[in-house]
């Protein structure tokens, strides 16, 4: 992203007066914060692993754990298969080492996997890559289903699937894993920072097995391995806590923040356009306007709000703007004022 971009963006989370619909940051008060203390206190204490070295594809029972959530849902992988990253972001970017080549990613996409797949040493483009990168479940930054699961399935060459919000759909339907059905192409990542929290930094790669062993050197070379304690009080979480009901009052809170800023955005600008969300964080809004992205950022924090440029999340320019808006950390009342301010900014 452009860093006059975070410069703004830092400033307007440093300030009270703004109200924050960038980032795409879970809310706060479904942080188990509680329940997570007492799993780090525990395996601290404790005389196991987790204030040593382990090895780069992760702990056994974290493994376990996340092979167990794939079954569930039709994904039979073995345990083994699976290398515990630093986020999902750390998966993107060993897929990206491994693949190179060009990787299609369609109009709009996830800004840090752009980020990610360029800086790795491959190419981004919207369409005609050797590989493809979707986002299955709910995209990002558009809040609906974009993939079509038959198409790709009968496509060829290999897929990048993203399932960060996978498990957040607000019909609460989690779709069948791709790699259900094509492990021999798929590049399958999950991460936990949507669902249960970010500042563990814990995502998963099941890249395909020819690929396993390269996959698991460029971990090793990156950081020779995902924290031990972060790891092992996840692991420990997830057997003191009822994810799926977490899950459950994640979708309800963002089901209700999206339909919160989706109406109050029809009252105050009436004349916007956008698709409303399916699941996950945010509201993308195309103006239809030409325009100049900073310059726009600059009069939303002048207003009171910060959102994120489209641009970030387009692999080719375009000469419109677009933003996303991110209802996820605010409040019913906050996100009315924010739609009030856009409004300002947009009319």
């Amino acid at each position: 992203m452009d860093p006059r971009v975070v410069e703004l963006q830092k400033e307007a989370a440093g300030r009270d007066d703004v109200i924050g619909l960038a980032g795409g940051l879970p809310a706060d008060e479904l942080l188990p914060r509680d329940a997570l203390a007492k799993a780090l206190a525990d395996v601290t204490a404790s005389r196991d692993d987790a204030l040593q070295y382990g090895w780069p594809e992760g702990t056994e029972q974290l493994r376990g754990w996340i092979a167990s959530r794939l079954a569930a849902r039709g994904a039979h992988v073995d345990p083994e298969r699976i290398i515990v990253t630093a986020g999902a972001q750390q998966a993107l970017t060993i897929s990206a080492r491994v693949l190179r080549g060009t990787i299609a990613v369609g109009d709009a996409t996830y800004a840090a996997a752009i980020d990610a797949f360029t800086r790795a040493g491959a190419k981004v483009a919207r369409d005609h890559g050797g590989a493809r990168y979707v986002i299955h479940g709910v995209a990002n930054p558009q809040g609906v289903e974009l993939v079509d699961r038959a198409a790709l399935l009968a496509s060829t060459g290999p897929l990048i699937v993203d399932e960060a919000y996978a498990e957040l759909r607000f019909d609460g339907h989690t779709p069948r894993p791709l790699i259900a059905d094509a492990p021999d192409r798929v590049w399958h990542i999950g991460t936990i920072s949507k669902t249960i929290a970010p500042g563990l930094r814990i995502g998963w790669l099941i890249p395909p097995a020819k690929h396993h062993a390269a996959a698991l050197d460029q971990k090793a070379a990156a950081d020779l391995q995902t924290s031990s304690l972060t790891q092992a009080a996840l692991a420990r979480l997830v057997t003191q806590l009822d994810v799926d009901a977490l899950i459950a009052r994640a979708r309800a809170a963002y089901r209700e923040k999206a339909a919160a800023l989706g109406e109050a955005l029809h009252r105050a600008a009436p004349q916007l356009r956008f698709r409303e969300p399916e699941g996950g964080f945010s509201i993308w809004i195309e103006t239809g306007r030409e325009g100049d992205d900073l310059a726009l950022l600059r009069r939303c924090l002048d207003a009171g709000v910060m959102v994120d440029p489209g641009s970030a999340f387009r692999p080719e320019p375009v000469p419109t703007i677009a933003i996303r808006a991110s209802y996820s950390n605010a409040t019913p009342d906050q996100l009315a004022e924010a739609a009030r301010r856009l409004a300002r900014v947009l009319g």
